[in-house]
């Protein structure tokens, strides 16, 4: 049986803004092609949503409860409850993590 696989409303803004910065930084279609991939990794996820690999900046935090998978240089952290899978987070791996990891998911500055 397939998951679900729903974004919360900080994805969505997270896909908004990189499709944004694409749009304004890189080639025209650019930011389509992207968003696209990304999108296509996220929906694989509705038939093996465990195939994620626990961010290592939780993980040191003893952490379990998010995965994540990649569309480099972008990583998706998502949550599965019970046939849901709930993404919260996409950004650029480039960026400081373990900032925005705790601000996003652990409600910490």
């Amino acid at each position: 049986m397939a998951f679900a696989v729903a974004l919360t409303e900080s994805a969505l803004s997270d896909l908004e803004e990189i499709g944004d910065y694409i749009d304004r930084h890189d080639a025209p279609g650019k930011a389509e092609h992207v968003l696209s991939k990304i999108e296509e990794v996220l929906s694989n996820l509705a038939e093996n949503p465990q195939r994620g690999v626990y961010p290592s900046e939780l993980l040191a935090l003893g952490i379990r409860d998010y995965r994540e998978v990649f569309f480099k240089p972008y990583r998706c952290i998502y949550r599965v409850i019970e046939k849901s899978v709930y993404v919260h987070l996409i950004a650029d791996g480039r960026r400081n993590m373990q900032s925005l990891l705790q601000r996003r998911l652990l409600g910490s500055a």
